[in-house]
């Protein structure tokens, strides 16, 4: 990842949720976070701001200990909210967190507890997360709109369709012809989309992967589905995104392009 970052000589990183594993952060003392990121990201080229949104196993943890600045402190590379807007000129990123759209780790967490201090009640955060999401979109004036988020909502892995957010998130970015949604969850590597419409990237092989299952899904959607571990990157000028999926090596498994001109995207 590394080095493929000092080739593209990249200008941040997006991290999708799960930040640390498997039960987030205890406090904003907890040496997992020097274990899990500022000891094990220290390529050169990987020395940029990192943008993170948060996961589920995230949420079985101290909460605010991954929003707190005192993680800023120690690592000037680290900014963690629950939702927020990235600007960046030509391109901006909606970062959204889906956790509490997920009604199961509410009615029926198992033997997890979950830190939902700031959430509660659920319903209403849900109202106002949709709310100024949809506001934020319509106000953007950038010729790229990427939302993302730790659930999948068109996915082909083992935990499959995120229904909540296929109901309430999935019909906003449509009407806003949003051009990405990007997430995690699901520990492994997609692309699933048509032409001209929302193109959706998992990037979930971080660590643990290999699970061995895919659920159906239509071939002419799913371009591409790799079960280990890996990564992405985005490359965005103003008339076309190129994204590329590696595996750990570094090696290219897929890559595509969006054009903003016909909104038509390419294989390679």
């Amino acid at each position: 990842m590394g080095i493929v970052g000092e080739q593209l000589d990249i200008d941040f990183v997006i991290s999708v949720g799960d930040n640390f594993y498997d039960d987030g952060l205890k406090g904003d003392t907890d040496t997992s976070f020097e274990a899990s990121f500022s000891h094990i990201y220290t390529h050169p080229s990987l020395q940029k701001q990192w943008y993170s949104v948060l996961g589920n196993h995230d949420y079985r943890g101290n909460v605010s200990a991954q929003l707190s600045q005192v993680l800023t402190q120690k690592d000037w590379r680290w900014f963690c909210r629950r939702s927020f807007v990235l600007c960046s000129g030509m391109v901006e990123f909606f970062f959204v967190d889906t956790n509490p759209f997920v009604k199961k780790y509410f009615t029926d967490p198992e033997d997890h507890t979950y830190d939902w201090s700031n959430v509660l009640p659920r319903k209403k955060y849900i109202s106002n997360l949709l709310h100024d999401l949809d506001l934020e979109i319509k106000k953007s004036r950038a010729t790229w709109k990427f939302v993302v988020g730790h659930h999948g909502i068109k996915t082909a892995g083992q935990h499959g369709v995120t229904q909540e957010l296929v109901d309430q998130l999935l019909p906003i970015l449509e009407e806003n012809k949003v051009d990405l949604y990007i997430n995690g969850h699901d520990h492994c590597l997609q692309h699933i989309g048509s032409e001209g419409e929302i193109q959706f990237l998992t990037s979930g092989g971080g660590s643990k992967a290999w699970r061995g299952d895919i659920q159906p899904w239509d071939p002419k959607e799913l371009k591409l589905y790799y079960d280990g571990q890996g990564f992405m990157s985005l490359r965005i000028t103003h008339s076309e995104v190129k994204f590329v999926f590696y595996d750990i090596s570094g090696n290219v498994l897929h890559q595509s392009t969006v054009s903003k001109k016909s909104k038509t995207f390419g294989l390679f």
